[in-house]
């Protein structure tokens, strides 16, 4: 099969267009034709073996897919040949065919394009989450976004503004504020070419932000934090721009409520909560009230472009590998 393949630790031009074999099925999998993928910034890092957690090469990177059921293991139920299906894994998704466990793929609602399923999941399910579960978002409360062009940014401007909440988007260039306008921000930071953050944020939101949602880190986090009001929330769920350093002085003074968030942390530790969460998501999806914003789109043989786009920052929401055109 073709697949864009990983032959050794590198940047994103190192990964090249391959003929592999197969993945393997092993109990409990289903093997799915890939015909879209999406690029998360992680993808990026396993390329690199900068992950937190490492795929020996040779591999094929792609933690994001969507596309039809072609093979199930023998104790595999409820999944069946011909369904269509999108799910996510560690790698593997950048190709023609790909196996992930039966219990990580979800149905694709009817009149739904593989493209926009694939690009879907991950960046919606960990806005979602962070926004409801972990920060108890509001209506009526006050949201700061930083990142709010990429694609975890701007699905969560988006259910930011369906939870009534005033979103105000920080991102780097004019293009990225105007999605985010687009999706639901009122108050536009360009952080990059708009002065000092801090005094930006101090201006747009006097009495302070309930909840900051920060996918970036690095430079960004400290000024972030500091617009929190007292008893806020700040929700950290990447680092895209660095690791920050913030001093815990700010916590104490402000009585903020710092919090890590990641995905798979809280189907473990609040699994009910979870799964609720899961299914008023997958109700939105495929009522169409929610959609991710495709920014960009590469053929299979593209893939390490695509890896660039993001791993340079200059995604517009989600980035979209084409498997079967």
């Amino acid at each position: 099969m073709k697949a864009a393949q990983c032959p050794s630790y590198g940047p994103p031009e190192i990964v090249r267009l391959a003929d592999v074999s197969p993945p393997a099925l092993a109990a409990g999998q289903v093997r799915v034709r890939v015909g879209a993928a999406a690029v998360n910034f992680p993808d990026v890092l396993l390329v690199a073996g900068e992950y937190q957690i490492r795929a020996e090469p040779p591999f094929v990177p792609g933690s994001e897919f969507a596309g039809v059921v072609e093979e199930v293991a023998d104790d595999v139920s409820g999944v069946r040949v011909g369904d269509r299906v999108c799910g996510t894994g560690l790698v593997g998704a950048f190709a023609e065919l790909a196996v992930a466990s039966a219990r990580s793929l979800s149905p694709v609602p009817d009149g739904v394009e593989d493209r926009v399923a694939a690009a879907f999941g991950v960046a919606h399910r960990t806005a979602y989450h962070a926004l409801h579960t972990v920060a108890r978002l509001r209506a009526g409360q006050e949201l700061v976004v930083l990142g709010a062009g990429g694609g975890v940014g701007l699905a969560a401007v988006q259910l930011g503004a369906l939870a009534g909440a005033r979103v105000t988007a920080v991102a780097s260039s004019p293009r990225k504020l105007e999605a985010a306008e687009a999706e639901g921000a009122e108050v536009l930071i360009d952080h990059r070419h708009g002065g000092s953050l801090r005094a930006a944020l101090k201006e747009a939101l006097p009495a302070g932000a309930d909840v900051v949602l920060d996918p970036v880190g690095g430079d960004l986090a400290e000024p972030a934090l500091r617009s929190v009001r007292w008893g806020g929330r700040f929700v950290s769920i990447g680092f895209a721009a660095g690791i920050p350093r913030l001093p815990l002085n700010l916590v104490l003074l402000k009585g903020v409520n710092v919090t890590g968030f990641q995905l798979r942390d809280l189907a473990a530790h609040l699994p009910e909560e979870f799964t609720a969460n899961e299914a008023r998501l997958r109700e939105l999806f495929a009522a169409g009230t929610v959609r991710p914003y495709i920014g960009a789109e590469f053929a299979l043989a593209d893939t390490a472009a695509a890896l660039r786009c993001v791993a340079d920052g200059k995604a517009i929401g989600k980035v979209v590998v084409r498997v079967a055109d």
